[in-house]
C-alpha cells in the first residue's frame, strides 16, 4: 500500500514541508532510508543522516531546524517520536487486517463466534468456547472446551488454550504461548514416588495483556492463576499455578514465577529473575536482571538485586567490599600475623 506524504500529515496532525505528493510504501531507521521510504528524526545524534538519508519522507519535530538542505519531504509534528509510534500502530493494523474463517478450521458446532473474526487454517477451537468480535486467531492454534475469548484479541501462530481459559478484550498473545497447561503438583510417597495432584483450576487473563512468544501460565489447582489487566510478559516467561500478577506489571524475558506467589500492580522485573513459591511481592517493587527472590518483599516501589536479593542500595555498598575482597583478605591476614609475631 502506498500514502501520500499528504494523508500521512493529516493522519498525523502534522505540517507537510516539500512535496505532499510524495509516496511511500514502507517504514525504516533514518539511517537506512531507501526511495519509497518513510522514517523519523527525534534523537538529535542520527540529525547528521537528514542529510544523507534515501528516505523520501521524514517524520521530524515542529522546532527542527535544518543546518543544509534536506532532500527529503519532512512532516513537521509536536512529538516525531509518538508519531512516528503511532503511525506503525496504524501500519500494524493495516498489515494485520485480516477476516474470514478458513476451511480447513475445525470448530464445534457449540462453540459461539462473534462478527468480524478471523481463523486461520487448522485452528480447532472446542465445545461451548466463545469468540469476542474482531478476535483473530491464527493458523495451528488450539482452543480448548469452555473458554472464553474477547474481543480484538489476537492469538498468533501455534497457540494453546487448555479448557476454562478465560482471556480479556484487546490481549496479544504471540506464537508458542501455551495457557492453561496443569500446575506443577506432585505429592512425594513412602515408596520414594510421586503421585500427581489434580489441577483442576484455570487461567484468568484480563484486557490488554501482551505474552511473548513461548511464555507458559499454568493452571490452578484449585481457583484461578489470574494476569491482571495491562500486564506485558516477555518471551520465555513460566508463571506456575495460582500465581497472581498485578495490573500494568512488566516482565522480561526467561523469568520463573513459582506457585502462589502473589505480585502488585506497577512492578518491572528484568530478565531472568527468578522469584520461589507463596511470596508477596508489593507494588512498584523492581527488580534487576538475573535476580533470585527468596522472601516476600512489603517495601512499595522498592528497588532489589543480587541472588539471593536484597535491597538496592545495600547491594551497592556490598558490593565495593565484594570488588576488593582478596585485598580485604590480604589485609585481615597482615594484621593477624603482625598481632601474632607482637604477642
Amino acid at each position: 500500500m502506498k500514502f501520500t506524504a499528504e494523508q500521512i500529515a493529516v493522519a498525523l496532525n502534522g505540517v507537510v514541508e516539500g512535496n505532499s505528493e510524495v509516496e511511500v510504501s514502507s517504514l525504516a531507521k533514518i539511517e537506512e532510508g531507501k526511495p519509497g521510504s518513510l522514517s523519523f528524526l527525534a534523537n538529535p545524534i542520527y540529525t547528521k543522516y537528514i542529510y544523507t538519508t534515501k528516505a523520501d519522507i521524514i517524520i521530524v519535530n515542529e522546532d527542527f531546524k535544518p543546518e543544509k538542505p534536506v532532500k527529503a519531504t519532512l512532516i513537521r509534528v509536536k512529538n516525531a517520536y509518538s508519531a512516528f509510534t503511532a503511525l506503525l500502530e496504524m501500519y500494524q493494523q493495516a498489515k494485520n487486517n485480516k477476516s474470514g474463517i478458513s476451511e480447513r478450521a475445525v470448530i464445534a458446532a457449540t462453540a459461539k463466534v462473534g462478527k468480524n473474526v478471523y481463523i486461520g487454517d487448522f485452528v480447532v477451537i472446542g465445545e461451548s468456547t466463545t469468540l469476542g468480535d474482531n478476535t483473530k486467531v491464527y493458523a495451528n492454534t488450539c482452543i480448548g472446551d469452555h473458554c472464553k475469548i474477547g474481543s480484538s484479541t489476537t492469538l498468533y501462530y501455534g497457540v494453546k488454550i487448555y479448557d476454562e481459559s478465560v482471556i480479556g478484550d484487546e490481549c496479544t498473545l504471540h506464537a508458542g504461548v501455551t495457557i492453561g497447561a496443569d500446575g506443577f503438583g506432585f505429592a512425594p510417597q513412602s515408596d520414594g514416588d510421586f503421585k500427581k495432584i489434580p489441577q483442576i483450576g484455570n487461567v484468568i487473563i484480563e484486557d490488554r495483556v501482551e505474552i511473548g512468544t513461548n511464555t507458559t501460565i499454568d493452571r490452578a489447582t484449585l481457583g484461578s492463576t489470574i494476569i491482571r489487566k495491562g500486564v506485558k510478559l516477555d518471551n520465555l516467561i513460566q508463571i506456575a499455578h495460582n500465581v497472581e500478577i498485578g495490573e500494568n506489571t512488566v516482565i522480561a524475558a526467561q523469568s520463573g514465577i513459582a506457585g502462589s506467589t502473589k505480585i502488585g500492580k506497577n512492578c518491572m522485573f528484568g530478565g531472568q529473575v527468578g522469584i520461589i513459591g507463596h511470596l508477596t511481592i508489593a507494588e512498584g517493587v523492581k527488580i534487576t536482571a538475573q535476580s533470585g527472590i527468596g522472601k516476600s518483599i512489603k517495601k512499595p516501589n522498592s528497588v532489589w538485586e543480587g541472588s539471593p536479593a536484597f535491597h538496592l542500595s545495600d547491594f551497592l555498598r556490598s558490593y565495593v567490599n565484594f570488588k576488593n575482597l582478596d585485598r580485604i583478605v590480604e589485609r585481615i591476614s597482615r594484621l593477624e600475623q603482625y598481632l601474632k609475631e607482637k604477642h
